[in-house]
């Protein structure tokens, strides 16, 4: 069976993760976690890789990541390998630490960044020492979990100088907004944002698989790497996107344009221009004039109401008819 391909690309992002070989530990002591972080830190200046998140479990570690030369299996390599070597060194042991190849998902920031923080962040809730313990504040345990980025995303006087906070910070408003953003995933539940995970490697939604199938895979051998072959590439033209919307809901594209236009067809747009045309949310931001956290929020905004409101959602389901009608002509 091939080994599915590495999708590299500069500025890319992902959720790595690694397992200790048969789920054993990989880190048995707090010199482990120290230096483990050293070589964390030193491999991203090496590499000149952005860390966004980490934790560090008893038998795992998840980070997440962006590489800015497309060099993540050169990152993992020296990463992995150095940290193995300071391991058997340590405790006298050798062979392989980890459980086979590390496992990275290519993410769909604009979409996903935000939830998978939220993931890894609440993992050590997960552990059996959680449950079997009696502390009655799940926030104020994992805030209290040292081997964790997520001190640093709560209490700026906490931050890690090899961490990146803001981009995670601005999608949802800050701090405080971050806090309340894990409360609700507490109080409230939260779906495995890794249920949407494509074609083995993908983390995100139809139009970016399509993306990164039309700009990174081309080259690639789609005979030996079959789980390629059904990713489909069509991009609408962004003003047929707007036109679109502004015959819908019967308003000229220069009203959509404004602040003071309507905050659901706005959302609209965003949302259609980012699924079906291609766009960043910081290129939908210039557009309307506003910023990447505010194109999230009207994003995040629509999705729940058209959950609860099934006109808007057929609204919506028309506009993407028009859409899908106008690419099948082209």
């Amino acid at each position: 069976m091939a080994r599915p391909l590495r999708i590299q690309f500069p500025g890319a992002f992902y959720h790595v993760t690694c397992r200790g070989n048969k789920r054993q530990s990989i880190f048995l002591d707090n010199d482990d976690q120290h230096w483990f972080l050293k070589i964390l830190r030193e491999s991203l200046e090496i590499y000149q890789a952005t860390l966004f998140c980490y934790v560090l479990m008893p038998n795992h570690f998840h980070i997440i990541l962006q590489t800015l030369r497309a060099n993540l299996s050169e990152f993992m390599r020296r990463f992995n390998i150095s940290y193995t070597g300071w391991f058997n060194y340590h405790h006298n042991t050798y062979g392989h630490l980890y459980q086979g190849r590390y496992k990275a998902l290519l993410i769909d920031a604009d979409n996903y960044l935000l939830e998978v923080s939220r993931y890894v962040h609440l993992n050590p809730l997960r552990t059996s020492t959680f449950k079997q313990s009696t502390h009655p504040d799940p926030l104020e345990y994992i805030n209290r979990y040292c081997s964790s980025s997520l001190p640093g995303y709560l209490d700026k006087k906490r931050i890690a100088n090899f961490v990146d906070y803001n981009m995670v910070l601005d999608m949802v408003g800050g701090r405080r907004e971050y806090r309340r953003f894990l409360l609700d995933g507490l109080q409230n539940g939260f779906e495995n944002p890794f249920k949407d995970v494509q074609y083995q490697m993908i983390l995100g939604d139809d139009s970016f698989a399509a993306r990164i199938k039309s700009e990174y895979l081309e080259s690639a051998s789609l005979r030996e790497q079959p789980v390629y072959r059904d990713i489909v590439v069509k991009k609408a033209d962004p003003r047929i996107v707007i036109e679109c919307v502004s015959t819908a809901f019967s308003i000229t594209s220069d009203a959509i344009h404004t602040r003071r236009g309507s905050s659901i067809v706005r959302g609209i747009l965003s949302e259609i221009l980012y699924r079906y045309s291609g766009m960043t949310q910081h290129a939908i931001g210039e557009y309307l004039g506003i910023d990447y956290s505010s194109v999230n929020k009207l994003r995040s905004r629509l999705r729940k109401r058209m959950k609860d409101d099934t006109n808007l959602a057929q609204q919506y389901d028309d506009v993407v008819a028009a859409i899908k009608q106008h690419l099948s002509n082209v």
